[in-house]
């Protein structure tokens, strides 16, 4: 004989199932999370592990380059650049300072990208700096050419090394191990600001030596304003010079007019697309009396 549900029954296995179904669809749901997880575990673990192959390799090739090169203080004198009329100026006290001579034949012959090498005091920056045809090359290619999201120090690929434009702009990642322009950062604290001697910038050519006396030290958002490498004219060039001035956040008071040229670095401070830069105007030159 056939029989036929009650409508209690009937509601019951209605329940059962109902609630079979969310178990299932929960048990999915868990495992999709884990997989999820575990996804963005490796990718990390992968992340890091080539953050930390590529700061390694950054590593290994700088103390490469300073066992090989030829580095000498110079105190031999050089041609002083636009020299202010007042003698109390800070710019005298500067320009006493030797010069840090680089020969870059080696560096050359390893990479023929490279143009000088640029030293700050008080920070990792020790590098030869080297220009390519675009901006981007160097962004993921260190100084091997080998590729590396570290990248490597470089020269605008807008800029004339030979015959400097009004602003001369060199870039570098901010890593955080501080290798390339990651020791920059320390440029915006009190102590490293503190220390008069800090505010010069040293860079070595194939045909002169060069120290530049920093005026501007700030943060902020990427803009292509602070990185102009000519100017139309003395206006717009004094407008600019005024700009970077009251950017400054540093305890200096360097005097920069529009005869000046200008070297402006250029490096990331966070991931947020804020920006370390340092501003310095030419002081001093000296011609090499051979070519690297």
């Amino acid at each position: 004989m056939r029989k036929y549900l009650t409508i209690e029954e009937y509601y019951k296995m209605q329940t059962t199932n109902t609630e079979n179904n969310k178990k299932i669809k929960v048990n999915k749901l868990i495992c999709f999370l884990i997989l999820l997880c575990l996804g963005s575990i490796i990718f990390s673990l992968y992340t890091i592990l080539n953050w930390y192959h590529d700061n390694s390799k950054i590593r290994q090739i700088t103390t490469e380059i300073n066992k090989n090169i030829d580095i000498k203080n110079n105190s031999k004198k050089g041609i002083l650049i636009n020299p202010p009329y007042n003698r109390n100026s800070n710019y005298y006290y500067y320009a006493k300072t030797p010069f840090y001579e680089v020969n870059l034949s080696i560096l050359v012959s390893k990479n023929s990208d490279t143009v000088g090498f640029i030293r700050i005091r008080n920070t990792n920056v020790n590098y030869p700096v080297v220009q390519a045809d675009d901006n981007n090359y160097y962004l993921n290619h260190s100084f091997d050419k080998k590729d590396n999201k570290a990248g490597w120090v470089f020269m605008d690929y807008r800029n004339d090394i030979n015959n400097l434009n009004e602003n001369t702009i060199i870039y570098g990642h901010g890593r955080l191990d501080k290798t390339l322009f990651g020791s920059l950062k320390d440029t915006l604290s009190p102590t490293w600001q503190k220390n008069k001697d800090n505010y010069v910038i040293f860079l070595s050519t194939k045909k002169e030596n060069m120290i530049f006396q920093i005026f501007s030290i700030y943060t902020i958002k990427s803009e292509g304003y602070y990185i102009i490498t000519n100017f139309s004219n003395k206006t717009k060039k004094q407008k600019w010079i005024q700009t970077m001035k009251e950017r400054n956040i540093a305890p200096i008071d360097t005097e920069v007019n529009t005869n000046d040229k200008f070297l402006t670095l250029s490096t990331c401070l966070n991931n947020q697309g804020e920006r370390i830069v340092i501003q310095a105007k030419l002081i001093k030159t000296q011609k090499k009396s051979y070519y690297n």
